[in-house]
């Protein structure tokens, strides 16, 4: 069996097919096909408010390409989600109609708080019993989620994402909210609290720090921040190897990462390489009844 999970989020579309593996009473996911596209919707939505018909047509051809993927690859099931910039763009629900009219496909429209439920479904597979501060900064918000004994206490989305940040965007209220709520129900809420981290940026500051383990210290944020900052952003581009799409937004989404951090005075930060897809795949799971699902198998593609 295969399953395909879709991910139209405020900077990039994602698609990831996964083989399910089955393991007596458990299941794994193992990655066949992975296609990541730099749709950048934020870009026109956190400024006008709605997607262009140029920026729609590229949505038209690329879940195109995507539904021929898993046309080739027998995919027996799919899930396709879009979050912040499609959920603020006038003409969102417009687009998904056009979407099954033409193509044949769902795609739903998720809210900030369903966004975290899926991710959390996914990461609540790894972690153990003790207290987690969950921070997923994605292109258009931040959802932050406090667990404690695999049970979230308490959750919010902010409207504070990477791509918003980089079109300036975000106000110094809602900066003063997030930080207000962190330091209320978070920083004294529960003891020993580590951090764990979700998203494309804070995969790549792990890869760039060249750390052994899965865990970042705050420091060793900032060195990298601090290394990426001597250099232009061609240079970021060109000697660096990052993709133009993360190379200018790697340094505002660190920083949100760092802000929830401090705010919460944790040190270390986990980053398990986890994000939408994975609760996708665990809904899809669910949904056929599959089992326990385990992830020691899984692949991480630069999600």
């Amino acid at each position: 069996m295969k399953f395909a999970a879709i991910d139209i989020g405020s900077n990039a579309a994602r698609m990831q097919i996964s083989s399910v593996l089955q393991h007596k009473e458990s299941i794994s996911f193992k990655k066949v096909e992975y296609v990541r596209f730099p749709l950048r919707l934020g870009l026109e939505v956190f400024n006008e408010s709605k997607i262009s018909t140029e920026k729609e047509e590229q949505i038209l051809k690329l879940l195109h390409a995507y539904k021929l993927l898993m046309e080739l690859h027998e995919v027996d099931d799919y899930l396709m989600m879009a979050t912040s910039a499609m959920r603020e763009a006038k003409n969102g629900e417009q687009i998904v109609k056009k979407v099954k009219e033409e193509l044949g496909l769902d795609l739903q429209i998720i809210s900030g708080d369903e966004e975290s439920d899926v991710v959390n479904k996914g990461l609540l597979r790894v972690l153990d019993d003790k207290n987690y501060l969950h921070i997923d900064v994605g292109g258009g918000s931040t959802e932050v989620t406090l667990f404690s004994q695999k049970k979230a206490l308490f959750s919010k989305s902010f409207e504070i994402g990477s791509v918003r940040l980089l079109e300036k965007a975000v106000s110094d209220k809602t900066w003063k909210e997030m930080q207000n709520w962190v330091e209320k129900n978070i920083r004294d809420a529960v003891p020993k609290l580590t951090a764990v981290g979700i998203g494309g940026n804070i995969n790549k500051i792990l890869e760039l720090s060249k750390r052994k383990t899965k865990s970042l210290t705050i420091k060793d944020i900032e060195e990298v921040l601090d290394t990426l900052g001597k250099y232009s952003l061609e240079e970021l581009i060109n000697e660096w190897e990052l993709n133009p799409d993360r190379a200018d937004i790697i340094t505002p989404a660190s920083n949100v990462y760092l802000s929830v951090m401090k705010w919460a005075k944790i040190k270390e930060i986990i980053v398990p390489g986890l994000g939408l897809k994975d609760g996708i795949m665990e809904i899809l799971a669910e949904k056929h009844r599959l089992g326990n699902t385990t992830y020691h198998e899984l692949e991480i593609g630069e999600w």
